[in-house]
């Protein structure tokens, strides 16, 4: 309280509650998720999101489909998915699945792709990332690994 009586515009405040740190509770996944984020040794119980250490609204809804689309899949007796390490969402999901050593949520970044081998500037290189994963994510979706083209 007295700190925040250090600022000017607060000096008269009421405080009703102070609030708390954020805090991200996550489960070990690469110890107890399969990569089509099944539960290791428990058929039929999917993780996706926050609570599997997938950081960011878009990251969270990018696992939600995958685990669904998982699913959808085992319910029909289909082999799972499993999207290229090249596409970003592939990438996350390997990581998140196989990380060693201390496991920490992250949410999607260049990093977590497979390197392009050629030295270039960080820009262009993003740039090859980038279309290298449009490419193998256009394969992919039209392979017969994603048969959800009647969606």
């Amino acid at each position: 309280k007295r700190a925040f009586r250090l600022i000017p515009a607060l000096k008269n405040a009421e405080f009703l509650s102070y609030g708390s740190m954020h805090r991200n509770t996550f489960i070990n996944s690469p110890r107890l998720l399969k990569i089509n984020l099944e539960l290791k040794g428990k058929e039929n119980v999917f993780f996706a999101g926050q609570i599997i250490g997938s950081e960011g609204y878009t990251e969270n809804i990018a696992t939600g489909l995958v685990a669904s689309l998982n699913i959808f899949n085992k319910l029909r007796g289909k082999e799972s998915i499993t999207f290229p390490e090249e596409t970003m969402i592939g990438a996350l999901i390997k990581y998140i699945t196989s990380k060693e050593g201390d496991f920490q949520p992250t949410n999607a970044h260049f990093g977590l792709l497979p390197p392009i081998e050629e030295k270039l500037p960080k820009k262009e290189r993003r740039k090859r990332m980038f279309e290298r994963g449009i490419k193998k994510l256009k394969e992919f979706t039209s392979s017969g690994d994603f048969p959800y083209h009647q969606f």
